[in-house]
């Protein structure tokens, strides 16, 4: 595949592989993606996985014949990157390898090697001269390897971006670039947000017209596009208004719940509501769904004293890669204790600007009149409707709590809600305790 008439592709798509890097599922396949620039000096760029050597290295050799290749670049050492250093030396032995300081130490501990005579080590801002192209250098750590750098070739501006601006699926796949670009960006690189904004500063004097990523199509046509998606991603921005439910349920009540809100929240006018069902999904494509809308509804049973495990996993998923700026609803469900909603609660704790709704859904078991009323307050606050104020009557006197009103003569503020009164608090006429009452009609 050309690029341009002295640059061209010659990676390779794996459709057998089933997990890319033993966890994220890639049903359509994920390419590895490797370049060659002709000039008076020849440069490949990056390797293949090395199940596909033979069908790489014959690549290389029909465009460059019976040329020598004068540099190896490396811009990311994962396997699927580098794993044909060795056998490429072997066959181009005078190539020198263009890498980081840290690469190098990588590739011994690959390897067995450090190729002394064939190393050559760049840093920010270094430039590679081939003839009439040349290559300007930007480390880019923990993009997602401490090790990463990025080329920008000056005469056609190109951006090598590594691992960046990539996306899952072989390049014969016709989808929409960002579904899983998105997915594959919250996977393998949604923690270093800081990072990623370092290397977008030190890329924004440049002008870009064309970027290869080591996975996924060579982007050629609104660049600003990609650009502005990865500050947004990168920043934590919520990228679209809508309402992702994520939820675990054990014999259908919490699901029950889940579709029962997500019906309130459309009539209400929500413009988007997506369902994950968190056991039984693609837990980082639930996780795409987290960081792409603004807001969040957690639902799920207490199990063993704790939130039960597909949750725990989806909630680490979310908060190891710096979840923040998102509004949180919360579902929990128990037989006979409920601890989950509390346990959600401790878990978004170091969360940056994570915002918990005042409206908690606690179902005994299954749902009751008091949780259709809950579930319709949830949704009003998610979707910053008034909050339908509830009148809760004693049976025993039939004194009446107002929330709107609350109890000021003894110290309960107005707009204060039934379940945020005391444990202790009784009627104020009677003395009986918050069981004795009831919804008022």
């Amino acid at each position: 595949m050309k690029i341009t008439n002295s640059i061209y592709y010659i990676g390779v798509n794996d459709y057998q592989i089933d997990l890319f890097e033993g966890q994220y599922p890639v049903p359509n396949g994920i390419s590895y993606n490797s370049y060659i620039i002709i000039d008076d000096k020849i440069a490949v760029l990056d390797t293949v996985d090395k199940n596909f050597k033979n069908q790489w290295l014959s690549n290389i050799k029909n465009i460059v014949k019976d040329r020598n290749i004068d540099y190896l670049i490396i811009h990311h050492m994962e396997p699927d990157h580098s794993s044909n250093i060795v056998e490429f030396i072997r066959i181009y032995p005078n190539a020198k390898i263009v890498a980081s300081e840290k690469s190098f130490i990588m590739i011994k501990n690959f390897f067995h090697k450090e190729f002394i005579n064939n190393r050559i080590i760049v840093k920010d801002y270094d430039e590679l001269n081939l003839g009439n192209h040349k290559l300007k250098f930007f480390t880019a750590p923990m993009v997602h390897w401490p090790e990463v750098i990025m080329s920008y070739e000056i005469n056609n501006k190109i951006l090598f971006s590594a691992d960046a601006f990539g996306k899952f699926g072989g390049l014969d796949i016709v989808d929409n670039w960002e579904d899983e670009a998105r997915r594959y960006y919250f996977g393998i690189i949604g923690k270093y947000g800081q990072q990623v904004q370092s290397i977008l500063n030190k890329l924004s004097t440049l002008e870009i017209k064309t970027i290869c990523s080591l996975h996924g199509p060579i982007l050629k046509n609104n660049i600003n596009y990609y650009l502005n998606l990865y500050k947004k991603w990168s920043n934590y921005i919520p990228e679209e208004e809508g309402i992702a439910i994520c939820y675990t349920s054990i014999y259908g009540h919490t699901k029950e719940s889940v579709y029962f809100i997500k019906d309130l929240l459309i009539k209400k006018g929500a413009k988007k509501v997506v369902i994950n069902d968190l056991a039984r999904c693609d837990v980082f494509k639930a996780i795409e769904d987290g960081f792409r809308y603004n807001k969040l509804i957690l639902a799920t049973t207490t199990y063993n004293n704790d939130i039960f495990p597909a949750m725990k996993i989806f909630i680490n998923g979310l908060v190891e890669r710096n979840y923040q700026n998102r509004t949180i609803g919360i579902i929990e469900n128990g037989s006979w204790s409920i601890v989950a909603g509390q346990k959600i609660k401790t878990m978004f704790e170091k969360s940056k600007n994570v915002k918990i709704c005042n409206n908690t859904v606690s179902i005994f078991s299954n749902l009751n009149e008091n949780n259709i009323i809950e579930l319709e307050n949830l949704s009003n606050e998610l979707l910053n409707k008034e909050v339908n104020k509830m009148k809760y009557m004693c049976e025993v006197c039939g004194w009446t709590y107002d929330e709107e009103l609350g109890d000021p003569e003894n110290g309960i503020a107005p707009g204060t809600k039934f379940e945020d009164l005391p444990e202790d608090f009784v009627c104020p006429l009677c003395g009986v305790g918050k069981d004795q009452f009831v919804v008022e009609e």
